[in-house]
C-alpha cells in the first residue's frame, strides 16, 4: 500500500479518535455516556468536550476531499514521492487541527486547517501535471 493510502487509512481514523476524547468528555461533564440518546448528549457538552465533538465532525467533513485527491493523484499517476509528502502534510495537519480545537487555540486551528486543504489542492495539482 503507498503512503498516501496509508495516510487515508489514517484519516479515516481520525474522527474516532476524536470521539474517544469526547467520551472523556462526556464522562467527566455527565458522570456516564448515554448510549440510547448519543448525539443529542454530544450537542450537550461544554467547553473542550464541545470542541472535541467539532473537531470530530470537521474530521468527517475533511474526509471525503482528501479521499478525493489522494484518488485522483493516484489514478492520474501523479509522483508518487511528491504524493506522498502532500498526504503526509495532511495528516500532520489535520492532527493538529484537532488538537488546537479542543485546546481552543483558534488561530493554530484555522492554520493548520488551511494546510490541511492545501495539501488536498497540491494533490489535485499534482494529478493535473502527471
Amino acid at each position: 500500500m503507498t503512503t498516501p493510502f496509508w495516510c487515508l487509512l489514517v484519516a479515516v481514523l481520525l474522527p474516532y479518535v476524536w470521539a474517544g476524547v469526547g467520551v472523556y468528555y462526556k464522562k467527566q461533564q455527565f458522570g456516564t455516556i448515554d448510549a440510547n440518546h448519543p448525539r443529542t448528549q454530544s450537542a450537550a457538552l461544554n467547553e473542550a468536550g464541545a470542541r472535541a465533538n467539532a473537531a470530530q465532525l470537521n474530521s468527517w467533513e475533511a474526509l471525503p476531499v482528501f479521499g478525493a485527491a489522494v484518488t485522483v493523484a493516484h489514478l492520474a499517476g501523479a509522483d508518487a514521492a511528491l504524493s506522498a509528502t502532500a498526504s503526509l502534510v495532511f495528516v500532520a495537519s489535520r492532527m493538529l487541527h484537532g488538537l488546537f480545537y479542543i485546546s481552543n487555540r483558534a488561530p493554530l486551528r484555522s492554520l493548520s486547517f488551511t494546510v490541511a486543504f492545501g495539501a488536498c489542492l497540491w494533490l489535485f495539482g499534482l494529478a493535473a501535471r502527471a
